[in-house]
């Protein structure tokens, strides 16, 4: 992928005329220190979103296989699904990025709103699709007539329930941060992803799954509780921010 990447910015009439890697070998310390201040933030926040992911493996793991297997089946789902948020979030983030470059206030509004829309949209999409095909999804990773599956299959179906609501949350809180990204703001979207994914969502999934026994449910409605409450954070702050002085040129 990066050799291809390299031809592309190398050879293309688009990207050629920038010279990426003219004089590479010296450093620009300035520039190099603002992006270590603005990606550092974003690395941890991806970092604690999947490593609560794969924390939530293991969790299953004390449930039971079953639930390792039915749990893999919805999160291959979700993960799929969740790859046009993602590509939406980092359009949003060169889009309101240029457009906070231009301090257009108009533009910045527009490029996030117009991502955040279609985002939300296809994961509402992808939820209802998730709701009406439970079974002939799930379907596709184990054979229904296979008494082997029998227990895993309704196990895998009853998390794709939840996992449609996780969906939206999980669209809106991609793209939000992608959004406040575009306004240099991620120190406290990382904030946000701690609090949000594992203060909340873990701690309430371990809770509902042990403590009340809803066993795999539980652990799935706690990591859609973390990223609703992470897709709230990031919108109201994106709401607020031109009160914040995230717009102060």
């Amino acid at each position: 992928m990066f050799l291809a990447m390299v031809v592309v910015v190398t050879r293309h009439p688009r990207f050629r005329r920038y010279h990426l890697f003219g004089r590479f070998w010296r450093p620009d310390w300035v520039r190099f220190r603002e992006v270590w201040r603005l990606g550092l933030p974003i690395a941890v926040t991806l970092t604690l979103e999947i490593a609560v992911f794969n924390t939530a493996v293991f969790l299953m793991g004390l449930i039971g296989a079953d639930s390792v297997a039915a749990h893999a089946i919805a999160l291959q789902l979700a993960a799929l699904t969740f790859m046009v948020p993602l590509g939406l979030s980092q359009a949003a983030t060169v889009r309101v990025g240029l457009a906070f470059g231009r301090r257009d206030r108009d533009g910045i509004a527009r490029a996030g709103w117009t991502a955040f829309v279609l985002s939300v949209s296809f994961m509402a999409l992808m939820a209802l699709t998730m709701l009406t095909f439970p079974a002939q999804l799930v379907a596709l990773f184990l054979n229904p007539t296979d008494p082997a599956n029998a227990a895993v299959i309704p196990l895998a179906i009853s998390f794709l329930f939840v996992a449609a609501l996780f969906q939206i949350f999980d669209g809106a809180q991609a793209v939000g941060a992608g959004m406040l990204r575009g306004l240099q703001d991620t120190k406290v979207p990382m904030a946000y992803a701690a609090i949000g994914y594992w203060a909340i969502g873990l701690t309430v999934g371990v809770w509902l799954a042990f403590g009340l026994g809803w066993k795999g449910v539980g652990i799935w409605t706690g990591l859609a509780t973390g990223l609703a409450i992470v897709a709230a954070l990031m919108i109201a702050r994106w709401l607020r921010r031109e009160r914040l002085g995230l717009l102060d040129w």
